[in-house]
């Protein structure tokens, strides 16, 4: 069995009730930073009109689609059902990393379920996603700000920094960062070693934030997280050997 782990195996399970068909290709993008997402999963009462854009997705995605009616009024079987079948996947072994769309909270408990197992939980929400499940998730993705980034190549990493400038990620382009964020970041420039003029290596920046919030430099617009940092203005960034370093400045 422990060949079989490790292997970039994903399981993207949707809530089709709440999520759009219109996010799925950005969102396996995404996911390509787990590994291959093998698992293709929707599910909904599919006799309703609501669920046509994902009706005519799952052929040409290869989405398993999953049938629930609704057996009675203001309940939901669809998360019933998504929750048994996530814990059947974790149970097995086969899975190392699993994707949620949907912008429901009450996915929270079984996100918390699965990443007590070690297994990254990435969600893929709306804006107006509960913070109890955008904080219980690996890494909370809004679906909108990702799919307006889609006209520049998304990189595999959370946190990417390094390599050259990429299209569209100018920092003077965004001044939405919130405070929260600043806070967090300078949290994590404060705990990481620095050297002895007082800079941090970004990476190790990204790493603890990442470790302490299911932050995500796409929901903010930018592609690295240089350009966040830039943007912010509170920190210096300087570059060497291919590597970017900051130091606090106010």
């Amino acid at each position: 069995m422990s060949s079989d782990v490790r292997t970039g195996n994903v399981a993207l399970l949707i809530d089709a009730d709440n999520a759009s068909a219109a996010y799925f290709d950005p969102v396996l993008t995404v996911l390509a930073e787990l590994g291959t997402v093998n698992i293709r999963r929707a599910y909904g009462n599919w006799s309703k009109p609501a669920l046509k854009g994902w009706a005519s997705h799952a052929v040409a995605q290869a989405i398993e689609t999953q049938q629930q009616f609704d057996l009675t009024k203001g309940k939901n079987a669809t998360d019933m059902k998504m929750t048994i079948d996530a814990m059947d996947l974790m149970a097995s072994g086969r899975v190392t990393g699993f994707g949620l769309m949907s912008s429901d909270s009450d996915f929270t408990p079984l996100v918390t379920r699965i990443r007590q197992e070690g297994i990254p939980v990435y969600g893929f929400g709306s804006e107006k996603t509960a913070q109890a499940f955008r904080s219980a998730c690996t890494r909370f993705i809004d679906v909108e700000a990702l799919g307006s980034s889609q006209d520049a190549e998304i990189p595999p990493n959370p946190f990417p920094e390094e390599g050259a400038p990429m299209a569209g990620s100018q920092a003077d382009d965004h001044s939405h960062v919130s405070e929260d964020v600043l806070k967090l970041l300078i949290d994590a420039y404060g705990a990481v070693k620095r050297d002895e003029q007082g800079f941090a290596r970004l990476s190790e920046v990204g790493q603890l934030a990442g470790n302490r919030s299911s932050f995500d430099v796409r929901n903010y617009g930018f592609k690295r997280l240089t350009d966040l940092v830039k943007s912010v203005g509170n920190f210096k960034v300087e570059t060497r050997d291919g590597q970017s370093w900051i130091k606090r400045i106010r």
